[in-house]
């Protein structure tokens, strides 16, 4: 399954990109003092009850909400000091996955500042639903 929307699979893109935030993460000594810009990218397969052919319900509770899902994101940055950025990022998709609409989550964590002739550094990694 990809994280295209599908009718015929009955699943809807749900995503964050570009959010910004402060973590406390790495293994080098300057990043365990104090925190660092971070950008994290989720993409969210999700459950489309009114797919292929309808239009659902105009409310809330029908959609996975993407201020949750940033929510959690944040919070789970700000959780305390993390040493790797994978680890982050499994985190981030745990808590999205915590939706049981969601089916697969990918999330993206880069940490933009790390080298200076660098865009970005980062990892992206990929969870499903168990079972």
């Amino acid at each position: 399954m990809s994280f295209a929307p599908d009718a015929g699979r009955r699943t809807r893109l749900v995503f964050v990109r570009g959010l910004a935030v402060q973590a406390r993460l790495g293994v080098h000594p300057h990043e365990k003092a104090a925190p660092q810009r971070v950008v994290i990218s989720i993409e969210l397969a999700v459950e489309d009850e009114d797919a292929p052919a309808s239009v659902g319900v105009d409310d809330m509770r029908r959609v996975v909400d993407y201020e949750r899902v940033v929510k959690a994101a944040r919070a789970t940055a700000a959780a305390g000091h993390t040493l790797l950025v994978e680890t982050l990022a499994e985190r981030i998709a745990e808590a999205a996955l915590s939706d049981a609409r969601v089916l697969r989550a990918r999330v993206t964590v880069e940490k933009p500042d790390a080298f200076p002739d660098a865009a970005s550094v980062g990892v992206a990694v990929e969870r499903v639903r168990a079972g």
